[in-house]
């Protein structure tokens, strides 16, 4: 049936919403696709969910092509599963907890592995029935903190989240492959430009993980790669360590008085200041060795204060620094931690000379220190003497101080060496549109999913989880996809292929694109027929440059002599064509 403006569901606007930020925001809000019904959460009128229908479209057909099945899970899930593979507590403040009129605890699904080992556990009971992939396409709930970009990062959104079960890790191997080109599939028809980047894995667990990240300039995420192919996610990144030095003819250790030093730069002035180098040149940040005090609190664990000893021109990454102890919440130490741990003199910590904790006035503080990679045997730093007021110089890594452990927690910078000897890498932002994890045993084993081998043993399945922001995505490609009059979609997911337009007030005008839309919709054409009879032609022009059709047809004054204009919003392009050839121009 022909679409009509005259009768559709749609109202655009001419003002941006107050609380948009970003492009695909505003766009998508001015141009009727979607509706901010609370922060975080959305309506989809047509015109997106016409969008949104053929991003998932052709995700399911690369599903299909890889070989998985698609099923359906309710977005309202039972604690029970997720109590015992203990994330139901994992999770923390991110998942929406509730219950029902008789007490029992549910969750809104934030992911689904639980769910679909279960069911898998329910149908599958040998071999003979692996390897399998099934797929959803679901919608998702995560209590975001501060839920911004629109569709971005929401509190509900859309997913295509796919698991892989195979009896042994070679086929685990295989599945994650299949997954894998899927993605690149799908995002190269959807026309992203994507990178594929070492990962995380995070709360999901599991042990090869890698994110689809498209480059771009509102990203959240930031990535590493250099010029000889390296690519990495910050959290993933791996700090090459130097070579270590000879401890042999290094000066000996100086304590000197720093008041009023308890910053970096405060304390290379007051060293250069004081105490000259030997060699001539002066004493800069990297010089010194920060002591950074932390707060990391393990998943159902106790809060403990750590100490990371890193250069000091660096600064501890808190992502990195998570990743590094485990996935822990991991925060700088408060002023009631220091008040537990009197023996931390602030602003003059230094590592301890007797063994690895630090120490203070009063002798080790107990507190565990560990090291920045950068810092091997052999280096020499200006770091706190753990007295008021005091710092020292000369102090040798394996002569004057141990670590209990290394962490690699620092920031990391352009220029910095690719940990596979690829050159100096560069830092970009980035969107995460896809992750591909492969899970291992985890949650099969905390399921108890086991199948009969060929010898008829129960052996324990492998799996993976691989997943697809589906609306995420489409909010990028408004992002991508737009100029300063409207959006302009890839002709592949836009809700019409063509974007009719009738002007005028003479009815001629109206038959002749009325006929025009009959013969464009009867050879198989999605039309957005703009019929409405007392819209001025500025208004239709507008409403047509802002709903991102990539195509439209203007049927006007040149119609009663058998003309059309035809606009290529891609290209910028606005060209006179004979009415009879139109619709050759859509293949009818």
């Amino acid at each position: 049936m022909l679409t009509r403006l005259s009768n559709y569901f749609l109202k655009t606007l001419r003002e941006e919403p107050a609380d948009a930020e970003v492009a695909s925001h505003k766009l998508l809000v001015r141009a009727g696709y979607i509706r901010r019904q609370a922060p975080g959460v959305f309506a989809w009128l047509p015109l997106g969910l016409r969008v949104k229908a053929k991003i998932e479209q052709i995700v399911r057909e690369e599903m299909h092509a890889a070989g998985a099945h698609e099923v359906h899970f309710p977005g309202l899930l039972p604690r029970d599963p997720y109590e015992t593979t203990n994330r139901w507590e994992e999770y923390g403040p991110d998942l929406f907890r509730l219950q029902d009129r008789h007490g029992a605890d549910y969750l809104l699904g934030p992911t689904h592995e639980e769910m679909f080992t279960l069911m898998v556990k329910d149908i599958v009971s040998s071999y003979k029935d692996l390897p399998l992939s099934l797929y959803q396409i679901q919608d998702k709930y995560r209590d975001e903190a501060r839920p911004r970009a629109g569709l971005l990062r929401g509190r509900e959104f859309t997913m295509k989240d796919a698991y892989s079960f195979d009896i042994s890790d070679e086929g685990l191997d295989a599945s994650y492959q299949k997954q894998r080109d899927a993605y690149e599939r799908i995002f190269k028809r959807l026309g992203l430009d994507y990178v594929i980047v070492k990962a995380d894995a995070g709360a999901m667990g599991g042990s090869r993980s890698e994110e689809f990240l498209l480059p771009i300039a509102i990203g959240e995420d930031t990535f590493v790669r250099s010029a000889g192919g390296f690519v990495a996610n910050v959290e993933a990144f791996v700090t090459v360590a130097p070579e270590a030095q000879s401890i042999e003819g290094q000066p000996e250790a100086l304590v000197y008085d720093s008041p009023n030093t308890p910053t970096i730069d405060s304390l290379v002035a007051h060293t250069n200041a004081v105490l000259p180098r030997e060699d001539g040149r002066e004493w800069v940040a990297a010089d010194t060795l920060k002591n950074v005090v932390l707060a990391v609190t393990p998943i159902n664990g106790e809060r403990e204060i750590v100490v990371v000893g890193m250069p000091g021109d660096r600064d501890a990454d808190m992502k990195r620094a998570e990743v590094a102890f485990g996935g822990a919440e991991v925060e700088p130490a408060t002023a009631e931690d220091f008040k537990k741990h009197p023996g931390l003199v602030k602003g003059y910590i230094g590592p301890g000379s007797k063994g690895a904790a630090v120490l203070g006035e009063n002798g080790s503080t107990g507190v565990r220190y560990l090291l920045d990679p950068r810092v091997v045997t052999g280096t020499a730093w200006v770091t706190g003497a753990n007295e008021d007021e005091k710092h020292v110089a000369y102090l040798v890594a394996g002569r004057d101080f141990e670590a209990d452990g290394i962490a690699d927690i620092a920031n990391v910078r352009a220029g910095d060496p690719a940990p596979d000897g690829s050159g100096p890498v560069e830092l970009e932002r980035g969107m995460e549109i896809g992750h591909v994890f492969q899970l291992g045993r985890k949650y099969a084993e905390a399921l108890g999913l086991k199948v009969l081998d060929e010898n008829g043993k129960l052996v324990t399945v492998t799996m993976g989880s691989y997943g697809i922001g589906v609306t995420r995505i489409l909010a990028v490609l408004a992002e991508l996809n737009h100029d300063d009059r409207g959006l302009v979609w890839p002709r592949e997911i836009a809700p019409f292929d063509v974007h009719l337009v009738a002007t005028g007030k003479d009815p001629v005008v109206f038959e002749i694109a009325e006929t025009l839309a009959a013969k464009l919709e009867a050879a198989g054409v999605e039309v957005m027929f703009d019929d409405r009879p007392k819209v001025s032609p500025g208004v239709k022009f507008g409403d047509a440059e802002l709903l991102g059709v990539p195509r439209v047809v203007v049927v006007g004054r040149d119609a009663a002599e058998g003309f059309a204009e035809v606009w290529d919003r891609a290209a910028g392009t606005k060209d006179r064509v004979a009415i009879a050839d139109v619709p050759a121009l859509f293949g009818a």
